[in-house]
This record gives C-alpha cells, structure tokens and sequence, in this order.
C-alpha cells in the first residue's frame, strides 16, 4: 500500500480503443427506433448538402446525454474516441457545430409577445423545427410500442401524467418561478405504464404551472398508439384548470380510440372547499394509514359541487374525496391546528381510498423522469440564453431518456428494467471495448464480464438492423 506497481507510459494507444464503448448499443437502439428517419422527414435545419445531417446531431445530442455530458464542450471528449467515430461511421460534431444547431429551433419571431399582450407570464408557440421535433418524440412513442407488441408485451392501458419542474439557470433571458429561483419551468407528459415521454412544453420560469395545462395533455394523448384500450390521466393542483377538466370528462372522448378518459387531479383547497371537507362529521373520515410520526391520514366522500362555467351540459357531476391529515394529540401544523385537509376531483366511480392511492402513483412516474432527465441526463442545464435553443437541447434529453427507457423495458431484465440512468452508464455504457477490422468487416470486442457482453447482444437482438461493411464517412 505504500507503493503503485506500476508507471504510466506517455505514448497514447495507436489502436481504435474505447472507455465507453457500451454507447455503440445506445446508437443501435437510436437507429432501430428509426430515428434517423424521423428526423429526415421532420426536421429541416441544414442550408447545405456537405457536412452532418440532422440525424447525425440528433444522435450525437443524444449520445452525449448517455454518456453523462451537459454542454455542448462534453462532445470534445467523445469526438477523440475513435472506436466511437468507426462504429458511428462518423467522426462526431465539433462543439461549435453542435451549438449552431440547437440555436437554429430557436425563432425570434415566436417568442416575442405580441403587441397589446400584458399578462406577465406568455408561453410563446413552437418554432416549426421544434414541433418537428415534438414529432420525432412522438414517433419514437410509436415505434416504442410496436416493439412492445412484437415481444408479446403489448401495453393496452395508458396512463398520462403531466406536471412541470423548475430548471435553474442564471442566464440573462432566465426569468424568477414563483419559488424564488431564476430559470425554466418546463411541463412534461408522461405514459406511465411504458416509461415513455409523450410530450413536453418548454416554458419561462414566470410561467405558472397551471396555466393552460389542456394544450399540452391534447398533444400527449394525440401521440399514443392506435392499440390503446383505455386512457387515464393524473396530475396536481396545477391540472385543476376548468377547460382541461372539461375536455377530460366530455362526453366526446368516449367516442374516441381507446375510450372515455379516467383521471384524478388535486383539487385547490379553496374557501368554499374547505368549508365543506370542515363540515363533514367525525363518523365519515375513514383511516387510509398512520406515518411513522403518528400523523393519520383519511379520506371522505365531499359533497362539493362547484360553479365550473365550461361544463358540458350532458357531463356528469365531478367527484370530490377530501384527505385530512390529523396529528397526534399536543402536536400542530404551521398554522396552528391539528388538521390539514386537501382534495381530489376525480370522475373515478371506485372506493375512494383506491382512487387516492392511484393518483399518488404518479409520484413514481413523472417525478421520476423529472429527476432523471435533470440530474441523470443533461435537461438540468440549459446551455443557451436562446429560448428556442433551450427548448430544443431539453427535447434532446427527453428524447434519451425514452432511447434508455426503451432499453431498459425490452432488452433487460430483471432489476436493470428499472434501473436509474448512473446504473446503466456503470453497467452498459461506461464498458471499454476495442474495434478490430478483419478483412472487410469490423468488430467489437469489449473487455467486459461475459453477462455485460449478453446484456449488449440481447440490445443488438431486440432492436435489430443489418450489418454490413461500410466505408467509413469522415464529416470534418
């Protein structure tokens, strides 16, 4: 221990060798997705026919989330790698190459408020690069779900979780959340029972959570397969928003592909809400469980019916389930009592303990991806003062994050289908490998244990392509 057995060699290794060689399944899996494709046909960036294609940059943008980098300087290290380049078939992008081309999503036109607009918060409308780009996410959903259907593992049941998070940044253009921190505040729609992202809506840090919120839950149901056989949707206060509840429980949707729409949404505790969940007897309030720190949580029947002005007049009554939670007896909340009440509104008919246990779920899907995209992939730092250049390296990352989830869900098993993004960079990406070319074909070898190299082929299997010699494309 008081000594290294060894010295370091200065000379850098001749031969196409790679710490991260685990990056080329991540590549096979973009390309089976037929991404490329995706992009090809709904994203136009480039001016001119030489240098890279916007397939290409999309898979190097999605590459360096995998690999754990979060600005656009992070490609410079995979860009030396040149086991990466032969197995890419491509020499990857320069930083400066990969910054041009998230600021062409960015459209000066579409974030500038219109003249005589004087609300303080404005959500401005997507560029047509990035709704092409909301297309390409959509269709990786799609394709996702054929897969699924090919192993027998159809998924007939979709779940959308919608909710925002807070993205700090200090850049100029960075406006103040309502909790005090100057950034972004994306909205993000989740299908729950695939680990999916369906779509997202990048926003102002001043724009609050509940504004709107119906736009961006049409869209992620407008991007779900065709086999769907029924539909839900979850989401907190910010979805207690009258027109998207309308949408929800018309009568229309019914008549739709995959049926009526089940949802639950936290109701805002207003006066008139409380006064309600206060008037309900002692009798009523039914246990659900006690914490760890004796507080009880219970749930009642609220016989609440608000004025809700774009109700359908063939809609049926929204249901109200009050949750009151009761400390123990010498114990108080902030303000001073041992009760605290919150609501759910639901369209559910089930027992309301179920139908609040449900809509708790959603804190393990799209606080979930929120988590991983902001801290496991590079959504958490934007590296632009461009809005539109932002939105795009944001929808780059949730783009990752469903190549990994696709991963996860049909090529691995057992704990790694759900294993968090620094587990599968251990495991499969950070996996050093060398590329060999015998006669005209090359080949990868990986000095890995024998069960990580099965993980891998198991990914060459699920996500198949053909493989053939090609010549080698330098874009530099």
């Amino acid at each position: 221990m008081r000594k290294t057995p060894f010295a370091i060699d200065p000379r850098p290794l001749t031969e196409a060798s790679s710490s991260h060689a685990g990056l080329l399944a991540v590549s096979r899996t973009y390309r089976a997705l037929n991404v490329p494709g995706l992009m090809e046909a709904n994203v136009s960036v480039k001016a001119r026919h030489r240098g890279f294609t916007e397939a290409q940059f999309g898979e190097t943008l999605v590459l360096l989330n995998a690999a754990g980098g979060d600005s656009y300087a992070d490609v410079e290290l995979l860009k030396a790698d040149r086991c990466l380049a032969q197995g890419l078939g491509y020499h990857l992008p320069k930083a400066t190459a990969l910054r041009e081309f998230c600021e062409a999503f960015h459209d000066e036109e579409k974030v500038t408020r219109p003249s005589g607009y004087k609300q303080l918060a404005f959500i401005p409308e997507s560029s047509a690069r990035l709704e092409g780009l909301a297309r390409v996410l959509a269709g990786v959903v799609q394709r996702g779900a054929r897969l699924y259907e090919q192993q027998q593992s159809a998924l007939h049941t979709a779940t959308v979780d919608l909710d925002a998070t807070i993205i700090e940044s200090h850049k100029q253009a960075a406006t103040w959340s309502y909790e005090g921190i100057k950034g972004y505040q994306p909205a993000v729609a989740v299908w729950a029972e695939a680990d999916l992202v369906l779509a997202d809506e990048f926003r102002d840090g001043n724009v609050p959570a509940g504004m709107d919120p119906l736009r961006l839950a049409q869209q992620a149901f407008g991007a779900l397969p065709s086999g769907i056989q029924r539909r839900a949707f979850r989401g907190d206060s910010a979805c207690y928003e009258q027109k998207l509840l309308a949408w929800l429980s018309a009568p229309a949707r019914a008549e739709e592909p995959g049926g009526a729409i089940e949802f639950a949404v936290s109701a805002d505790m207003s006066p008139p809400l409380r006064k309600v969940a206060v008037a309900v007897p002692e009798k009523a309030w039914k246990t659900l469980k006690q914490e760890g720190n004796g507080v009880l949580r219970q749930w009642a029947e609220l016989p609440f019916v608000p004025s809700a002005r774009y109700e359908h007049k063939e809609a049926q009554p929204l249901r109200y389930i009050g949750i009151r939670l009761v400390k123990p007896q010498g114990e108080f909340f902030d303000d001073g009592s041992r009760t605290s009440y919150f609501a759910v509104v639901t369209n559910r008919r089930d027992r309301g303990d179920r139908v609040i246990e449900w809509h708790r779920e959603k804190a393990g899907t799209i606080e979930h991806v929120h988590e991983e995209v902001k801290n496991g992939l590079a959504g958490g730092v934007l590296p632009s003062g461009k809005f539109g250049a932002n939105a795009a390296w944001f929808r780059f990352s949730l783009l990752t994050y469903n190549v990994l989830s696709l991963i996860r869900g049909l090529a691995l098993d057992g704990d790694f289908r759900r294993a968090k993004i620094r587990t599968l960079r251990l495991h499969l990406i950070h996996v050093a490998g060398r590329m060999n070319r015998f006669g005209c074909k090359l080949k990868l070898r990986f000095c890995a244990p024998p069960q990580t190299i099965a993980r891998i082929q198991r990914i060459w299997t699920v996500f198949d392509l053909p493989s053939q010699p090609t010549a080698f494309v330098s874009t530099a």
